[in-house]
């Protein structure tokens, strides 16, 4: 191992790892809230929080008490027996997404497999030999085989080729074009994201979501929707979709579901929830004790404190505060945004501004190049939210005029 600097502060590098990141050069041992601290003890105010992970910031008591509780009784016993705190967040989850059964597996690329799963097989069920799933451009729904597949093109997918036949992509956003797949008898499902996340933010226009759901019920098509990054009151509802007023086939959450600790699942309303069958699909830890309990715990905060609704008027708040802030300004293309998934979009590449903002104590993220990604925890309080403001404004106005 190597040490190197990062400003003033020591950090470790170890070569045992795989070099499949770009890490920044910061090394955190502990949170609290919306905050970080590295291990010289200076504080980042984090607008990430863990790539939509920590809805409830680092350290929620509520869920460190679960955790320590549930480790303390059981942690694993495996899905070869019933698992009681597993029923009961199945139970809740789909009592608020108004589905029928759920799939627990540890991620939500894991969870997204499970959905491919699912279509698959109803197309084979209904004597469709090669089932082909819609998926959109500037999709994203994981590293697995299959997931990379679906998501949106990238030269890093030609070194795993081949990759997974039956899958044809349209543009987002773009009613017609997919209208333009009906009578394909090989079609079984669509498959989007109600906000595009990785893709940089995208927003669909209000009726876009409720005219796909019409149309795969006229086609006969499953509608999958990948909620890991949109679920759990990021975008002012439980779910996204809920925005416009929708019910899935097939529905998929991560991320926060146990805000930090691995847990995915696959939700499906009555044409899918029995798709699946003994044998056909299964996860050793999927669902186990402690991730249901973590689970369990982060739905009740989100409940009491009714953070989905915070998530709304805050997110709101912030995005007409940078719309004010950044007026004008010359390079800025868009800022867009739901609830607590807000984008800023530049004329120009600005990858640099992660490190700009390293330097500030500030966490935050460029995605598709040019794309300023914020997606602070839901429990950040005015005056976080105005230093979020406040700050990456201030770096993007300073990197815009150089």
């Amino acid at each position: 191992m190597r040490r190197v600097s990062c400003f003033h502060c020591p950090i470790t590098m170890n070569h045992a790892l795989m070099d499949t990141y770009k890490r920044l050069p910061v090394a955190f041992v502990s949170g609290s809230g919306a905050w970080l601290v590295d291990e010289s003890g200076d504080r980042y105010l984090d607008a990430l929080a863990g790539l939509a992970v920590c809805g409830l910031g680092h350290a929620h008591p509520a869920v460190t008490r679960a955790l320590a509780e549930q480790a303390g009784r059981l942690v694993h016993t495996s899905n070869l027996y019933r698992i009681p705190l597993q029923e009961q967040l199945g139970e809740e989850l789909c009592t608020l997404a108004g589905l029928e059964r759920v799939f627990f597996n540890n991620s939500g690329a894991e969870a997204n497999e499970t959905a491919i799963k699912i279509c698959r097989k109803h197309g084979h069920d209904r004597g469709v030999a090669a089932p082909v799933i819609a998926v959109m451009e500037g999709a994203f729904h994981g590293r697995t085989l299959a997931t990379l597949t679906a998501t949106a093109g990238g030269k890093q997918k030609e070194a795993f080729a081949p990759l997974p036949e039956g899958f044809v992509r349209v543009p987002y956003n773009d009613i017609d074009a997919l209208r333009a797949l009906a009578g394909n008898g090989d079609v079984v499902a669509v498959m989007l994201e109600p906000v595009q996340g990785e893709g940089g933010i995208i927003i669909p226009d209000t009726g876009y979501l409720r005219e796909v759901a019409a149309l795969c019920r006229e086609q006969h098509w499953l509608l999958a929707l990948d909620e890991v990054q949109t679920g759990m009151g990021r975008t002012g509802r439980w779910f996204a979709h809920q925005h416009e007023e929708i019910r899935p086939d097939i529905m998929t959450v991560a991320k926060s579901l146990a805000n930090g600790v691995p847990i995915g699942a696959c939700l499906a309303g009555p044409a899918a929830a029995a798709v699946l069958e003994p044998g056909t699909h299964g996860s050793t830890f999927g669902g186990n004790p402690l991730a249901a309990r973590a689970a369990l715990a982060v739905l009740e905060v989100l409940r009491e404190q009714e953070l989905g609704r915070r998530a709304a008027t805050l997110g709101e708040s912030m995005l007409a505060a940078f719309q004010r802030r950044l007026a004008g300004v010359a390079g800025v293309k868009d800022i867009r945004g739901k609830g607590m998934m807000l984008g800023i979009e530049l004329e120009r590449d600005c990858a640099d501004l992660v490190g700009r903002a390293l330097q500030q104590r500030l966490l935050i993220n460029v995605t598709r190049g040019n794309v300023v990604r914020l997606l602070p925890p839901l429990i950040l309080s005015d005056a976080e939210a105005d230093q979020i403001v406040a700050g990456v404004s201030d770096l993007i106005i300073s990197y815009l005029s150089e």
